[in-house]
Formats: C-alpha cells, sequence, structure tokens
C-alpha cells in the first residue's frame, strides 16, 4: 500500500525522477485527448456559424418541436467532451505523480496499474457531471432561457449564475477540494487503492473532488454561451492556474468570488425587475 512508504522516501517521490520516455507517453497521451475534444468543439463552434453548410444538430426550443432521446444524447456528448477538454489540463500534475508512483511500483516488482485506468476514472467523473449538466440545460431551452445557440436570453439567469459562482469561490467546500487538486501527492498518500478497479476508483474519486471544485465555473457557461469557445478557453486557463500557480489559494479565490460577484450584480440590475 502507498500509504505504507516511510515518510523519509516521500521526498523522492517526484515527476523529475521519470525518465524523458515516461513523461513523452504521459504528456503526449494528454495532449492526444486534449487536442480530440477542442478539436470537436472547434468544429461545433464552426458548425453553429455556418449551418447553411452543413446540417447541424441544433437543440429543440420550447414549442418547435418534441425532444427527442437523440437530443439528450447530442447534448451529452457535447458536455462531456467539452468537459474532457476543459478538464484534462489541469489533472496533468495529478497524472504525472501517479504515473512516478506506478515506475517506482513496477520497479520493485510490485503490482502496478497503468495511468491510462486512473485517468479513464477522472474522466468518467466528468462524464457523470455531464449528465447533470445536460439535464439542467433541457428546461432553460424549454422556458426559453436559452436561444438554439445556447446563449442566455435571460439577465435574471446569467446574473444569478454569477453571483452563485462568485459565493461559492468562498465557500469551506470550495476550499477543502481545490486543496485536494492542489495537493498531488498528499491525495494518493491518503487515497491510493490498489489493482486496476482501484485505480480507476481513484481517478473516479480524485474526479469528484474536481468536481466540487469547478462546478460553479462550469455553470458560468449558461451565463456566457454554453459553446461560446472564447469563454471556454478562458475557464479552463483559470481552472490549469487555480490548481498550479503559487499563489496562496486563499487571494486568488476571494479575488475571482469578488469579480464574479459584481459582475453578476451588473447583470441583475440590467433585469426589469
Amino acid at each position: 500500500m502507498l500509504n505504507q512508504i516511510p515518510k523519509n522516501t516521500v521526498p523522492q517521490i517526484t515527476p523529475s525522477s521519470l525518465t524523458l520516455r515516461d513523461k513523452i507517453i504521459v504528456y503526449g497521451g494528454v495532449f492526444l485527448v486534449c487536442a480530440i475534444g477542442w478539436a470537436y468543439m472547434a468544429y461545433m463552434a464552426w458548425a453553429m456559424e455556418n449551418m447553411h453548410l452543413v446540417d447541424m444538430w441544433m437543440p429543440p426550443q420550447g414549442g418547435t418541436r418534441s425532444w427527442e432521446l437523440i437530443d439528450f444524447w447530442m447534448l451529452f456528448v457535447m458536455w462531456t467532451v467539452m468537459m474532457i477538454a476543459m478538464m484534462t489540463p489541469s489533472v496533468i500534475p495529478m497524472v504525472m505523480m501517479y504515473t512516478t508512483i506506478k515506475k517506482s511500483k513496477q520497479k520493485k516488482g510490485q503490482p502496478y496499474s497503468p495511468t491510462f485506468i486512473f485517468l479513464s476514472g477522472y474522466l468518467v467523473a466528468w462524464a457523470l457531471f455531464s449528465i447533470v449538466a445536460s439535464a439542467i440545460q433541457y428546461p432553460l431551452h424549454e422556458s426559453g432561457l436559452l436561444n438554439p445557440m445556447m446563449n442566455s436570453r435571460s439577465y435574471l439567469l446569467s446574473g444569478s449564475i454569477l453571483v452563485i459562482a462568485g459565493l461559492y469561490q468562498w465557500t469551506p467546500m470550495k476550499d477543502a477540494c481545490l486543496t485536494e487538486c492542489r495537493s498531488p501527492l498528499s491525495f494518493l498518500m491518503t487515497s491510493w487503492k490498489e489493482g486496476h478497479f482501484g485505480a480507476f476508483k481513484l481517478g473516479v474519486h480524485h474526479g469528484l473532488y474536481c468536481i466540487g471544485c469547478c462546478w460553479a465555473l462550469m455553470a458560468v457557461l449558461f451565463s456566457v454561451g454554453v459553446m461560446n469557445m472564447l469563454w471556454v478557453l478562458l475557464i479552463t486557463v483559470f481552472v490549469v492556474l487555480e490548481k498550479i500557480n503559487p499563489i496562496p489559494q486563499l487571494y486568488m479565490r476571494a479575488l475571482t468570488g469578488l469579480l464574479l460577484i459584481v459582475w453578476g450584480g451588473y447583470w441583475l440590475s440590467l433585469y426589469p425587475w
């Protein structure tokens, strides 16, 4: 078990001990996953702007036609691919640490599980989140709060989401989940599970912490446009910085929370109460 490693050996467990080949494999695999996701999203964004050229799926608007199973499926696929593309870059430090521990166990002749099983568990957690996001988006279309381009039509909706996201930045739950995400070795030392299924569950476990950390930021997309590629990119960059930057997370959370609340308050002020 990993948590039985003597404390005086913990400093040796660092990604810098990986060979160049190991790093290329890990970074290459993560890059491939991200590239596929971003390519799919870029195509969707382009197709939505050029529907006269391609036959593009669009979510049904309230009253135009009934929702069918294919509509829910397409919505789920869109959210899943988007979450994979957005969240995979931020998991690189955790994946590198897992790979380092796996290589250490491999050298000692101990049982180990491939890194892709751990990463698969992490991505499955975000696929589960995508089911929830899709279930939320459906009534927003039915009520006319989102247009077919998946942009908000309501200052009340947009402002409320931004204020909630800002307030969440200040909560103990956000603090606890972000701490786990920023401490790969600590997380793996306390949560390690043996075996292939154990590695998968470990990935899901970390993914749930990541969801707890970032769900409110993902909800911001309902305010700025679900397929607004600029904001998808900006949120992705922010999530990465939030997890790996050396600035104390308290300052970063306080500032971003304040900015979101002020922004949301401005949009709420535009709503004709």
